[in-house]
């Protein structure tokens, strides 16, 4: 759907920030929107929500402004999110157990159907002791087997950092198209699969030094 073969990572993620604003802005029932009005919302300027769009045709009407629901469909293809994506979770300590418990992926066509652990009948019982069980809990050791069965395209590593890597390289061979890495430890991947490392700490080392210049 691109009109150019390179868009700006930056741009990547903007898209992401205009859905979530078009989304509110529906259910205002609010059926146009000008760029001036999207760029209000998501903190930006018009000439760069209308740039950002223009990497992938003509949306708008000229002194009209955009279809929410047309755009908002169109964008979610642009992002690939028109679609299920089946997601697994490796680590289901903190950070993993409030991923299986998060609303708001299911929006978004984020579907976790499997989550693993090196002790699952322990991490069982304290997700149970919360919020129920929300999705199946299983050992590491099956993760090839489910991936496989149950058509996981994406994983997660909530693991300790000591581990990120070795839980990588199980994706990697149970043919994980793509990686989200949260461990504190920088994961390696090979070309064909598809890799972020995100850490907190990076956007708070980021954001610190704004405040300190």
């Amino acid at each position: 759907m691109a009109k150019y073969t390179k868009i700006p990572e930056a741009t990547i993620r903007r898209l992401s920030n205009y859905l979530k604003c078009l989304g509110d802005l529906e259910t205002k029932n609010e059926r146009v929107a000008s760029s001036a009005l999207i760029a209000n919302i998501c903190n930006v300027n018009a000439a760069q929500v209308r740039k950002d769009f223009a990497y992938f045709g003509e949306f708008g009407i000229r002194g009209m402004g955009y279809n929410v629901k047309e755009l908002k469909r169109n964008i979610k293809e642009i992002l690939g999110i028109n679609r299920e994506w089946r997601i697994a979770v490796v680590g289901i300590g903190n950070m993993g157990s409030a991923l299986l418990v998060y609303k708001d992926f299911l929006k978004q066509n984020y579907k976790i159907v499997a989550a693993f652990d090196v002790q699952p009948e322990r991490v069982i019982g304290h997700i149970s002791e919360r919020v129920g069980r929300p999705v199946e809990i299983l050992h590491v050791e099956r993760l090839k087997e489910v991936v496989k069965a149950r058509n996981i395209e994406i994983g997660i590593i909530t693991t300790p950092p000591q581990e990120a890597q070795k839980v990588a390289d199980w994706l990697v061979d149970a043919n994980i198209k793509g990686i989200l890495n949260l461990s504190p430890s920088p994961v390696r991947t090979p070309e064909n699969v598809k890799l972020r490392n995100l850490f907190f700490t990076s956007a708070l080392d980021n954001l610190v030094y704004y405040l300190s210049n």
